[in-house]
Protein backbone atom coordinates (compact mmCIF):
# COMPACT_ATOMS: atom_id res chain seq x y z
CA UNK A 1 0.00 0.00 0.00
CA UNK A 2 1.39 3.42 -0.92
CA UNK A 3 1.34 6.48 1.31
CA UNK A 4 -0.22 9.77 0.21
CA UNK A 5 2.30 12.60 0.07
CA UNK A 6 2.58 16.32 -0.62
CA UNK A 7 5.31 18.42 -2.20
CA UNK A 8 5.92 21.48 -0.01
CA UNK A 9 7.74 24.59 -1.22
CA UNK A 10 9.02 27.17 1.24
CA UNK A 11 8.57 30.64 -0.22
CA UNK A 12 8.11 34.35 0.41
CA UNK A 13 4.76 34.76 -1.37
CA UNK A 14 2.62 31.58 -1.17
CA UNK A 15 -0.40 32.79 -3.15
CA UNK A 16 1.71 34.17 -6.00
CA UNK A 17 3.87 31.04 -6.24
CA UNK A 18 0.80 28.79 -6.06
CA UNK A 19 -0.73 30.75 -8.95
CA UNK A 20 2.41 30.15 -11.03
CA UNK A 21 2.48 26.40 -10.29
CA UNK A 22 -1.25 26.05 -10.94
CA UNK A 23 -0.57 27.40 -14.44
CA UNK A 24 2.53 25.23 -14.91
CA UNK A 25 0.86 21.98 -13.85
CA UNK A 26 -2.83 22.51 -14.58
CA UNK A 27 -3.57 22.24 -10.85
CA UNK A 28 -6.38 23.99 -8.98
CA UNK A 29 -6.66 25.50 -5.50
CA UNK A 30 -7.16 22.71 -2.97
CA UNK A 31 -10.71 22.77 -1.60
CA UNK A 32 -11.15 23.37 2.12
CA UNK A 33 -11.57 20.35 4.40
CA UNK A 34 -14.99 18.69 4.47
CA UNK A 35 -17.55 20.60 6.49
CA UNK A 36 -16.08 24.05 5.71
CA UNK A 37 -17.20 26.42 2.96
CA UNK A 38 -13.81 28.13 2.69
CA UNK A 39 -10.29 28.02 4.03
CA UNK A 40 -11.04 31.22 5.95
CA UNK A 41 -13.89 29.43 7.73
CA UNK A 42 -11.53 26.55 8.60
CA UNK A 43 -8.83 28.98 9.82
CA UNK A 44 -11.33 30.84 12.02
CA UNK A 45 -12.71 27.57 13.41
CA UNK A 46 -9.20 26.51 14.45
CA UNK A 47 -8.31 29.88 15.96
CA UNK A 48 -5.62 30.79 13.44
CA UNK A 49 -4.98 34.55 13.63
CA UNK A 50 -6.20 36.45 10.55
CA UNK A 51 -2.72 37.88 9.91
CA UNK A 52 -1.53 34.29 9.26
CA UNK A 53 -4.28 33.31 6.81
CA UNK A 54 -2.11 34.04 3.77
CA UNK A 55 0.98 32.26 5.14
CA UNK A 56 0.18 29.23 2.99
CA UNK A 57 -1.47 28.18 -0.24
CA UNK A 58 -2.47 24.74 -1.42
CA UNK A 59 -3.03 23.14 -4.82
CA UNK A 60 -4.39 19.79 -5.91
CA UNK A 61 -4.53 17.78 -9.10
CA UNK A 62 -8.07 18.21 -10.48
CA UNK A 63 -7.93 14.56 -11.64
CA UNK A 64 -6.96 13.39 -8.15
CA UNK A 65 -3.89 11.53 -9.44
CA UNK A 66 -0.86 13.69 -8.60
CA UNK A 67 0.33 14.81 -5.19
CA UNK A 68 -0.97 17.96 -3.56
CA UNK A 69 1.32 21.00 -3.39
CA UNK A 70 1.75 23.22 -0.34
CA UNK A 71 3.38 26.65 -0.38
CA UNK A 72 4.47 27.85 3.05
CA UNK A 73 5.70 31.33 3.91
CA UNK A 74 9.18 31.40 5.46
CA UNK A 75 11.22 34.45 6.51
CA UNK A 76 14.54 33.49 4.92
CA UNK A 77 15.31 33.68 1.17
CA UNK A 78 16.39 30.74 -0.97
CA UNK A 79 20.17 30.44 -0.75
CA UNK A 80 21.22 27.25 -2.59
CA UNK A 81 20.30 24.97 -5.46
CA UNK A 82 17.30 22.69 -4.88
CA UNK A 83 18.19 19.13 -3.92
CA UNK A 84 14.86 18.03 -5.42
CA UNK A 85 13.17 19.57 -8.44
CA UNK A 86 10.07 18.98 -10.53
CA UNK A 87 10.15 17.89 -14.16
CA UNK A 88 7.17 19.41 -15.95
CA UNK A 89 6.47 16.90 -18.71
CA UNK A 90 4.72 19.39 -20.99
CA UNK A 91 6.02 17.58 -24.07
CA UNK A 92 4.44 14.29 -23.08
CA UNK A 93 7.60 12.62 -21.80
CA UNK A 94 10.57 11.24 -23.67
CA UNK A 95 8.49 8.39 -25.07
CA UNK A 96 6.75 11.03 -27.23
CA UNK A 97 8.51 11.52 -30.60
CA UNK A 98 10.88 14.49 -30.51
CA UNK A 99 9.12 16.21 -33.44
CA UNK A 100 5.91 16.27 -31.37
CA UNK A 101 7.47 16.76 -27.94
CA UNK A 102 9.90 19.62 -28.62
CA UNK A 103 7.31 22.15 -29.93
CA UNK A 104 5.20 21.37 -26.84
CA UNK A 105 8.23 22.00 -24.63
CA UNK A 106 9.01 25.34 -26.29
CA UNK A 107 5.35 26.41 -26.07
CA UNK A 108 5.37 25.63 -22.33
CA UNK A 109 8.65 27.50 -21.85
CA UNK A 110 7.15 30.56 -23.57
CA UNK A 111 3.99 30.38 -21.43
CA UNK A 112 5.93 29.90 -18.17
CA UNK A 113 8.39 32.67 -18.99
CA UNK A 114 5.45 35.03 -19.52
CA UNK A 115 4.18 33.94 -16.07
CA UNK A 116 7.47 34.88 -14.36
CA UNK A 117 9.79 31.90 -14.85
CA UNK A 118 13.36 32.31 -16.07
CA UNK A 119 15.22 30.10 -18.53
CA UNK A 120 18.52 28.90 -17.06
CA UNK A 121 19.68 26.85 -20.04
CA UNK A 122 18.62 24.47 -22.76
CA UNK A 123 20.01 20.94 -22.51
CA UNK A 124 20.77 18.69 -25.48
CA UNK A 125 20.67 14.94 -25.98
CA UNK A 126 21.99 13.22 -29.08
CA UNK A 127 22.81 16.56 -30.73
CA UNK A 128 19.37 18.18 -30.46
CA UNK A 129 17.45 20.10 -27.78
CA UNK A 130 16.01 17.83 -25.11
CA UNK A 131 14.76 19.86 -22.14
CA UNK A 132 14.91 23.33 -20.64
CA UNK A 133 16.13 24.10 -17.14
CA UNK A 134 14.19 27.00 -15.59
CA UNK A 135 13.49 28.74 -12.30
CA UNK A 136 10.09 29.74 -10.97
CA UNK A 137 9.39 33.33 -9.83
CA UNK A 138 11.15 32.67 -6.48
CA UNK A 139 14.20 30.95 -7.97
CA UNK A 140 13.26 27.27 -7.47
CA UNK A 141 14.76 25.14 -10.23
CA UNK A 142 12.62 22.90 -12.44
CA UNK A 143 12.86 21.38 -15.91
CA UNK A 144 10.44 21.34 -18.83
CA UNK A 145 10.73 18.03 -20.65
Amino acid sequence: MSTRWTVTLDCAHPARLAEFWALALGYVPKPPPAGFGSWEEWFAHHGIPEEEWDDGAYLSDPDGVGPTLSFLKVPEPKVAKNRVHLDVQAGGGRETPWEVRWPRVTDAVTRLTAAGATVVREHEMDGRPDHVEMTDPEGNEFCVV
